[in-house]
């Protein structure tokens, strides 16, 4: 569906069902130089098993318009403007990379509109290598090369993959190239310059789960905790789960793990 947030198009993916605002809301935020089509698999099975779903594109990304914003705060506000924008009140919100810096800030700014906080290949502070940001910003076929060769695990270079006849690098290489020039560029300055992540664990109140690929190498396990052990607020403590043989994009690596931890933890199931 298309829904004005701040007066900017803004384009929302439902899980192949329409939006329904009372039952309980999750969003689901993308990474950097993607859209929400990332988020299709967990996204279609939430929308059929109970939740309303919203998957947006963030501004300047995929089918949604303005520029994309310089900042993880900026994002963060963002998404309390689309929760206002679809009439929501309380939502739970997952997100995936920089997307998840982006559920963990909003978590923390609007912890009244927090239901439960997922982090999915997540660390925090997020820095970015100097090489990736140089080529973001001036060769973006090398920034998306640079990218694939540390989101994939080599099963996945090689060609396995959860969708049949699916080349996922390939995949995402198309993904990225369809998105604004500038965007990644944006969107990586946006992770690098984010500092206050522990500041902002600090501050979250609803039950979180950090989501780890076990093959991940742009966010492994190791990096995390520094992020888990600052989540001392957290309802109930936060947890955190591995998923073994996935790499940082294990959406895609493994749909089924990363749908049923969503799941799972939203459901206490």
């Amino acid at each position: 569906m298309d829904l004005f947030v701040l007066d900017t198009p803004t384009r929302v993916y439902t899980g192949g069902r329409s939006f329904d605002r009372e039952l309980p809301t999750v969003v689901l935020i993308h990474g950097a130089g993607h859209d929400h089509s990332v988020w299709n698999y967990p996204a279609r099975h939430l929308a059929h098993h109970g939740f309303g779903v919203l998957a947006p594109d963030l501004p300047g990304h995929g089918a949604s318009g303005g520029d994309a914003l310089a900042s993880i705060e900026a994002l963060a506000d963002w998404i309390a403007a689309l929760l206002d924008a679809a009439g929501v009140v309380r939502a739970a919100l997952v997100g995936h990379s920089m997307g998840s810096l982006v559920a963990l800030e909003a978590a923390a700014r609007f912890p009244e509109r927090a239901a439960a906080l997922v982090l999915v290949g997540s660390v925090a502070p997020m820095p970015v290598a100097p090489p990736l940001l140089e080529a973001a910003a001036g060769n973006r076929p090398k920034a998306h090369a640079m990218i694939n060769q540390w989101s994939y695990t080599p099963a996945a270079h090689l060609g396995a993959s959860a969708s049949p006849g699916l080349w996922l690098p390939g995949a995402n290489s198309r993904l990225m190239e369809h998105q604004g020039a500038g965007v990644l560029a944006a969107d990586l300055a946006a992770c690098n310059a984010y500092v206050r992540g522990l500041e902002a664990a600090g501050a979250v109140r609803c039950p979180t789960l950090l989501v780890c690929g076990e093959r991940d190498q742009m966010t492994p396990p190791r990096a995390v905790r520094p992020l888990l052990e600052a989540l001392v607020n957290a309802a109930g403590g936060a947890r955190m789960m591995t998923i073994p043989g996935a790499g940082h994009a294990m959406m895609t690596e493994t749909p089924d793990a990363v749908t049923d931890a969503i799941r799972g933890f939203l459901t206490n199931d």
